[in-house]
């Protein structure tokens, strides 16, 4: 059992939810709403290349649900993950530089590096308690050029950007994390522990890739998500539509390799 099984459980219900759906929030007190923040370190100079600080926030957020010390109801970060996992999983991006990024290091959560851009994914709380240090780093103004990855290393799980679908990188940043605790989830679900354990090792080591608009269709798991992870390890985050994109849009696919 891991914490993200109540996530694997409603996945293919979520898939399939007409798009009105899932925006639905009924009588969700504004209170009470919680979220991860992911903070992305972004310089003046130099800037952190896109592609890699996208992932390492995927792997941030993943590290902090799998992490010790969210594992078992005795630890610090269990009830804060568990409650959050059971609800939305909404996550919200900010960017940080110089003092205040070093300031965020203090609030509990982990710091992913990769290739020299780094991102900090926190315990998930509620956003109207938010601490001063984060609640004063901007959401907005954190986009960052295109860049051209090299190719993906064997082995390698990919989170397939929609390439028809325009994300800032902070929107971008929450929907590569909500792919990889999907990934992590069917995993777990599908008795591929000795996977997630491997991945685990790597530091949630993952690749982030813009496919073609044919390759994308081909990767989409349509109206029949079990199928699709069985037959191509695919699994897909559909947004919620409450920023940026359309209620019921389809934002990253992600594809377990190993």
């Amino acid at each position: 059992m891991t914490i993200l099984d109540p996530l694997a459980a409603r996945y293919a219900t979520w898939l399939r939810l007409p798009a009105e759906a899932t925006n639905d929030t009924g009588d969700e007190d504004p209170a009470l709403v919680r979220a991860m923040p992911i903070v992305l370190r972004v310089e003046r100079d130099p800037q952190p290349a896109r592609t890699p600080l996208l992932e390492a926030a995927a792997a941030a957020a993943l590290a902090v649900c799998l992490d010790d010390r969210a594992a078992t109801p005795e630890a610090p970060w269990h009830n804060e993950v568990d409650i959050w996992v059971r609800s939305r999983i909404r996550k919200v991006a900010r960017r940080a530089r110089g003092a205040h990024w070093e300031a965020v290091q203090d609030l509990p959560g982990i710091t992913i590096s990769v290739d020299g851009a780094e991102a900090r994914a926190l315990v998930p709380g509620l956003v109207a308690e938010s601490p001063k240090v984060l609640s004063r780093l901007q959401i907005s103004g954190s986009e960052l050029p295109e860049d051209t990855p090299g190719p993906v290393p064997p082995e390698t799980p990919i989170l397939w950007l929609n390439p028809d679908v325009p994300m800032t990188v902070g929107k971008a940043a929450a929907q590569v994390g909500h792919a990889t605790m999907l990934l992590a989830a069917l995993l777990h679900a599908t008795n591929r522990a000795d996977d997630l354990k491997s991945w685990s090792t790597t530091n949630f080591h993952c690749a982030v890739r813009t496919p073609t608009t044919a390759h994308w269709h081909q990767l989409h798991p349509g109206p029949d998500p079990d199928k699709a992870w069985q037959t191509q390890r695919t699994t897909a985050v559909r947004d919620a539509g409450f920023t940026e994109v359309a209620p019921g849009t389809v934002t990253v696919i992600a594809q377990w390799r190993p």
